[in-house]
């Protein structure tokens, strides 16, 4: 039988503000267990939720951003349940009446095709606190310090058909919010995480399969190896005669497997209803139009102004645009070089390669995106060959100077292209080289080309890598086929 996979996602993102959803205390990272937890985190007896402005806006702006309906009025619930970092016995959330309607997302797959996954809605909420179970001697700790932190959770329709199709979503959602400035989307300090809702169902089949929910997964390629266990665990099961729980499942990244956590709540079994402690939130016009005039450029604006204005490939415009930062990197070096291909190369290529080599961000780069432009403009304007720019790359990458002309000019890799002097090491090379010289004339025209390599080689080698390769091989085949 064939079988076709139903996926969907419910992305929880932290949002950027400096303080908690529902009160002042501090949202900052990194800090020490239940330093950052006040009495409205706890939920003490006589304090009172107040809600944080900048949160709305934060969400408003990502339901813009997505194209989604925003409606006037939405509405905090409790949810209630007991666990041991909940010490409210609820969770403020939005159940009924969310703060961000349906929407959509494009995402772009491997071989450059595109497809809409549906969002359906996405609402605030505030974040428990953390269990910790390592170094207690079988007990467990709570640090309460994420209790209160706001959350924007994106509930997306069951669009997805594969692991691939998730990954690129999740990757999507991270450029939006990333672009928008409204969260970091660092996933392993937990900014960004998903739970991940699989099933799976004969192919033809309109019904869904029953799912299984995969809860926070914190990074792309777990995203994919979770749902590539889940998929081949569902169907073994069902073609064993078996049949497929819903429930909530855990992701262990170690053993590459899912395992089972607890049977799946219902909604009733959360007993939600409005919260007595914060009013309706009503959003009018003149606020959308407000937030709307401060979105930035997004990820698929960017990526059809880089195709469209600037002629990159779709393949090149979808890397350079998948964060904010890589693109305002490309296009300070574009705006320094002039040749929007040759700095999206560079980019890619070069930089990359070092950035990738010395697990850094784009942020951390010991090259700026000033200085890679200034290499790039010296090989167009023909001052240094492909391979002296790569040098001027490794010493300002090892901090030997300022700019790419203080190290040309220090390290003497300024390209000859005096006709007369590179001639002059011709003449010396073919005279140096009577076997490799006898060798070309007696070979077969149509494997002269081949062999001109060594000569090349030689006159490279006695220019110190600083003759135009071009000019080389031309003034070669000249002085070579006239010995013929």
């Amino acid at each position: 039988m064939q079988w076709e996979t139903v996926i969907g996602l419910e992305v929880h993102v932290q949002l950027a503000t400096r303080s908690k959803i529902f009160s002042g205390a501090s949202t900052a990272f990194g800090a020490e267990p239940n330093t950052q937890a006040c009495a409205v985190d706890l939920g003490l007896p006589g304090v009172l939720p107040v809600l944080n402005e900048q949160a709305v806006a934060m969400a408003v702006q990502f339901g813009l951003a997505v194209h989604a309906e925003i409606p006037e009025v939405s509405v905090f619930d409790r949810k209630n349940y007991f666990y041991p970092d909940l010490p409210k016995g609820y969770q403020t959330s939005q159940m009924y009446h969310p703060i961000v309607g349906a929407g959509e997302v494009e995402i772009t797959l491997d071989d450059d095709t595109t497809k809409r996954i549906r969002i359906h809605h996405a609402h605030l909420e505030e974040d428990a606190g953390k269990s910790l179970h390592e170094d207690f001697h079988g007990m467990t700790g709570i640090d309460l310090n994420r209790a209160g932190t706001p959350l924007l959770e994106i509930v997306s329709e069951p669009d997805m058909r594969n692991a691939k199709e998730a990954a690129a979503y999740l990757k999507a959602i991270h450029s939006i919010v990333t672009y928008l400035g409204i969260s970091d989307g660092n996933m392993a300090e937990g900014s960004m995480r998903c739970d991940v809702n699989v099933s799976v169902r004969p192919k033809g089949q309109e019904a869904f399969g029953t799912r299984a929910e995969i809860k926070n997964v914190n990074s792309f390629r777990f995203v994919e190896r979770a749902i590539a266990f889940e998929v081949e665990r569902q169907i073994e099961l069902i073609e064993d005669g078996g049949s497929v729980v819903q429930e909530t499942r855990l992701y262990d990244p170690e053993r590459d497997e899912t395992r089972s956590m607890r049977t799946k709540e219902e909604a009733n079994d959360y007993r939600y209803f409005p919260c007595p402690d914060l009013l309706p939130v009503v959003l009018d016009e003149a606020y959308l139009e407000h937030l709307r005039s401060q979105l930035p450029e997004l990820p698929a604006d960017k990526r059809a102004r880089f195709q469209d204005a600037l002629g990159l490939s779709a393949y090149d415009a979808s890397v350079l645009s998948a964060s904010r930062e890589m693109a305002e990197f490309f296009e300070e070096v574009h705006r320094v070089c002039g040749d929007a291909k040759q700095a999206a190369n560079w980019v890619q290529g070069e930089l990359s390669g070092a950035l990738n080599r010395e697990n850094l961000s784009i942020q951390n780069s010991p090259v700026s995106a000033q200085q890679l432009g200034e290499v790039v403009r010296r090989v167009l304007d023909g001052t240094i060959n492909g391979k002296a720019a790569k040098q001027v790359f490794q010493a300002l990458w090892n901090g030997q100077g300022e700019s790419a002309d203080a190290i040309i000019d220090a390290k003497g890799l300024k390209q000859v292209t005096d006709t007369g002097a590179i001639e002059g090491m011709i003449d010396q090379v073919i005279a140096e080289s009577p076997a490799q010289v006898a060798q070309y004339r007696d070979s077969e025209p149509e494997k002269r080309g081949k062999m001109i390599g060594y000569f090349v080689g030689q006159v490279m080698k006695a220019s110190r890598g600083t003759a135009n390769p071009q000019q080389v091989n031309d003034l070669l085949k000249t002085k070579l086929d006239a010995l013929l």
